[in-house]
């Protein structure tokens, strides 16, 4: 596990902001997008990539004390509230029961498909994504009060691309795969890695990802705060 940041600060801002993340690539992400939409956030980035190896391997319950204990070490370092980048165990960091807030990346994703239509695609590049991120969209539709209809499609080609370093041809072979797909009103691109593939897409159909719409939701959070004793 390997931790980076803060790169940057504001005194407007109450405290920082922890991300949980599974892979390194996922940190200039949101440093970037913290620079264009919340300057001055502090970002606090902890990064454990056998926390997706092992999900993947033995379930996303395999990894709960691990992740209680990366949300405990957040705690204790000042942070006002913790994001989950990874969409894989997203809904074990949320039940935690951490003494902070936690949030899923995906969930303000998942929220924006099912207002979008009850036809929704989750397309993935690993399958242990697709039980949480199915599970999440339906959440959101009953929440809403909506009916939905899930379906699942893996890029089964791109992860060996990500995997190796190739984030260009990840992002392209992802975009391939959203534009195959037909009979949608909405296509969630189910993992914070794909995002940038929503550039390159050619399909009608809204293409969703997470990075942006769950940062924002994480610097609420911050916003908000957690109390201190």
């Amino acid at each position: 596990m390997t931790r980076a940041g803060p790169l940057a600060t504001g005194r407007e801002w109450p405290g920082p902001l922890a991300l949980l993340h599974t892979s390194p690539a996922h940190i200039p992400v949101f440093e970037g997008l913290r620079d264009q939409d919340h300057p001055g956030l502090e970002l606090r980035h902890t990064v454990s990539e056998e926390l997706l190896a092992r999900a993947r391997a033995e379930g996303p319950d395999s990894v709960a004390a691990a992740v209680r204990a990366a949300l405990d070490a957040a705690l204790a370092d000042g942070a006002r509230a913790v994001l989950c980048t990874c969409s894989t165990i997203g809904a074990v960091a949320e039940d935690a029961g951490a003494a902070l807030p936690v949030l899923r990346v995906d969930r303000p994703m998942a929220a924006a498909a099912v207002a979008a239509g009850a036809r929704i695609v989750v397309l993935a590049t690993v399958e242990s994504t697709f039980a949480p991120t199915v599970a999440l969209v339906e959440e959101e539709a009953r929440r809403a009060g909506r009916p939905v209809d899930v379906r699942t499609v893996l890029a089964g080609d791109a992860w060996a691309l990500f995997e190796a370093g190739d984030t260009d041809g990840y992002a392209r072979a992802v975009a391939r795969a959203a534009d195959a797909v037909t009979g949608a009103d909405a296509i969630v691109l189910a993992q914070a890695s794909m995002a940038p593939a929503q550039r390159l897409t050619a399909t009608s159909v809204p293409v969703l990802s997470s990075p942006r719409p769950g940062l924002a939701a994480g610097a609420v959070a911050v916003r908000a705060g957690r109390n201190v004793a």
